[in-house]
C-alpha cells in the first residue's frame, strides 16, 4: 500500500529556515521531519512512499538518495505552485487503483497506523483523516459517532476536533480534485462531507505539526523527553 506525503509548500511561516530548504527537511533530533513521519510508517509495515515535491525538492531527492534502507521511496516534482489537492490529482498515476495513505511532510505523530486503516476500512468511506486535539487554528471537524458532519478549514474561533491529516483514501476521491490549484481543504473535503463519505478517526496521543519556529521548538522539547 502506497503512502503520498505532500511535501512541496513553501513552508513561508518558517521562513528562518525555508530559505535554504524546504519544510519536510527540518532537522528534527538528527533526522529531517519528513523522515521521522517515514518511519512510524515503516514501523507499521508500510514502506512504500510517494513524495510530492516542489519548492526544493532536489534536497528531497539528494537526501534520499543517500539513505540505505528497504523502503521504495519515489520523489515526484508536482510544482511550485500546485496547491495540496492538486499535488494528489498529479500523482494519480503513480497511486494508480488501490486505497493508499495521505499525509503532510510536517506533522509527527505516534498514531497507530494499522488502527488507523482498518478504521477505513470497517468505515467504509472515500476518505478518512485522522482528528487530534490541539489548538483551533486548523481544518475545524464536528463528528457524530464516526462520522463527520462538519468541516472548515482553519477556524480560528471553533474549539474541538481538527484535521491532523493521516488520510486513508480511495481513489475513487480523487474525481472531486479539478485541478492545480484546488487545496485538498477545501472542495474536496467540503464535497466529501456534504455526501456522507468523510470519516474521522479520533487520535488522542502525540501529534504536533511544524508550521512554525514555535512549534519546532515545543517538537524539540518533546523529542528530548523521548
Amino acid at each position: 500500500m502506497k503512502v503520498v506525503i505532500l511535501a512541496g509548500g513553501l513552508g513561508t511561516r518558517i521562513s528562518e529556515y525555508t530559505k535554504l530548504i524546504p519544510k519536510p527537511m527540518i532537522n528534527v533530533n538528527g533526522k529531517p521531519l519528513i523522515y521521522h513521519i517515514m518511519k512510524n510508517y515503516a514501523k507499521y509495515g508500510f514502506k512504500n512512499f510517494i513524495i510530492a515535491s516542489g519548492y526544493k525538492g532536489h534536497i528531497i531527492k539528494n537526501f534520499f538518495k543517500k539513505k540505505h534502507h528497504d523502503w521504495k521511496v519515489s520523489v515526484v516534482d508536482t510544482g511550485k505552485k500546485t496547491m495540496t489537492g492538486g499535488r494528489v490529482k498529479r500523482l494519480k498515476k503513480k497511486i494508480g487503483n488501490e486505497t493508499f495513505f495521505l499525509t503532510y511532510g510536517d506533522g509527527i505523530s505516534n498514531i497507530n497506523i494499522k488502527r488507523l486503516f482498518n478504521f477505513h476500512k470497517k468505515n467504509k468511506k472515500l476518505i478518512t483523516l485522522t482528528a487530534v486535539r490541539p489548538p483551533a487554528r486548523f481544518g475545524f471537524v464536528k463528528i457524530k459517532g464516526n462520522k463527520v458532519y462538519y468541516f472548515k478549514e482553519k477556524s480560528k474561533t471553533e474549539e474541538g476536533w481538527i484535521n491532523g491529516g493521516f488520510f486513508v483514501v480511495e481513489p475513487m476521491f480523487l474525481k472531486m480534485i479539478s485541478r492545480d490549484n484546488t487545496f485538498l481543504e477545501r472542495e474536496p473535503l467540503e464535497k466529501a462531507t456534504r455526501i456522507g463519505q468523510l470519516s474521522a478517526f479520533k487520535h488522542t496521543g502525540f501529534w504536533q505539526c511544524v508550521d512554525t519556529k514555535r512549534d519546532l521548538d515545543k517538537l524539540k522539547v518533546k523529542f528530548k523527553k523521548n
